[in-house]
């Protein structure tokens, strides 16, 4: 079985196609890209749309197949920016029913997770999945992917985003470049905000960037910003470890390109004894390869959606999907 992936949640339109037994032929991607400020929905939606027939076209070229090769069309149903998905699940459901096959929606959230334990062959982990959009800690407890923490404002990707044009950082995302300044910073006090096993990145922002007009070096808030956030995100993940008993951490999500926090999380498993795994680059970044491979995974527990009511969910949380597709 051939599943073509659809991912338009937010800034990037990916499209993958993957096979039932785990071979990805194809995961190409087109990026929206903001002139100023963050991502404005409506324009990136419009960007998706005026980029799908190209991409589409370009994605089979790549996998070697014709449309009427694919067996299954997957698309991000939620969450994410309502228009942006919207556009995606127009797309998805116009070649379902041209091609009379069947149609998948997929989690986002989730389909980071499945591509993660794919690609690392992890089995059981408990994730850290941190983006622009989302930050979560979760583990398959009683069914489902169940959230060990989370935050409760602002994600961790967006948080350093966010500081980064409040502070003059030019282009987008800025965390790759607050992670290059962070090498050659050295420490400042900033706000250490764990509640329970949950987080608050908005505080963390607001002070770093006073601290920035009040005069402090760039490169050592830069520096700061990640050692306290990361340090965060670590003590919840580690947390989760010793309260569902599990061995492994898998890291995914955009966020898993920065290589501190790939350090201080195999530090921590290291320390405990567990086996620390991050997905490999050009799936950590949103794409198509994730969500046509979840679309796989859903197609073989029965997971089907009828087109006329493939609705999109914005606001659909990765505990309310019930994976039965796994089996731990």
């Amino acid at each position: 079985m051939l599943c073509l992936g659809l991912e338009g949640t937010a800034h990037t339109l990916g499209m993958g196609l993957a096979y039932d037994d785990g071979r990805i032929i194809a995961n190409l991607k087109s990026e929206y890209s903001p002139a100023r400020g963050g991502i404005h929905p409506r324009e990136a939606a419009q960007h998706h749309g005026e980029n799908f027939p190209q991409l589409l076209q370009k994605t089979l070229e790549a996998g070697g197949i014709s449309a009427r090769d694919l067996d299954l069309i997957s698309f991000s149903r939620g969450p994410g920016l309502g228009p942006c998905l919207r556009t995606a699940a127009t797309g998805a459901r116009a070649l379902a029913i041209h091609l009379g096959i069947p149609l998948v929606g997929v989690n986002h959230c989730v389909a980071h997770i499945e591509i993660g334990k794919l690609t690392t062959g992890s089995s059981d982990p408990v994730t850290v999945y941190v983006s622009g959009g989302s930050t979560q800690i979760l583990a398959f407890v009683g069914g489902r992917y169940r959230v060990f923490g989370e935050t409760q404002d602002i994600a961790l990707g967006n948080a350093l985003d966010s500081f980064a044009r409040d502070v003059g950082i030019e282009g987008f995302p800025g965390a790759k470049k607050v992670e290059e300044l962070a090498l050659v910073g050295d420490y400042v006090s900033l706000p250490y905000t764990v509640k329970g096993t949950d987080l608050s990145y908005s505080g963390l922002v607001t002070h770093a960037v006073d601290l920035f007009r009040a005069g402090k070096k760039l490169e050592d808030i830069c520096h700061s910003i990640q050692e306290v956030s990361f340090s965060m995100l670590t003590e919840v993940a580690e947390r989760a470890l010793a309260h569902t008993g599990k061995t492994e951490v898998l890291l995914t999500g955009g966020v898993a390109a920065n290589r501190r926090l790939r350090g201080m999380l195999e530090i921590m498993c290291g320390e405990r004894g567990g086996n620390f795994h991050v997905v490999p680059f050009e799936y950590a970044m949103d794409n198509g390869a994730m969500i046509a491979w979840n679309g796989v995974l859903m197609h073989r527990a029965g997971d089907l959606l009828d087109p006329v009511k493939s609705t999109v969910r914005p606001k659909w949380r990765t505990d309310q999907v019930v994976p039965g597709w796994v089996d731990k």
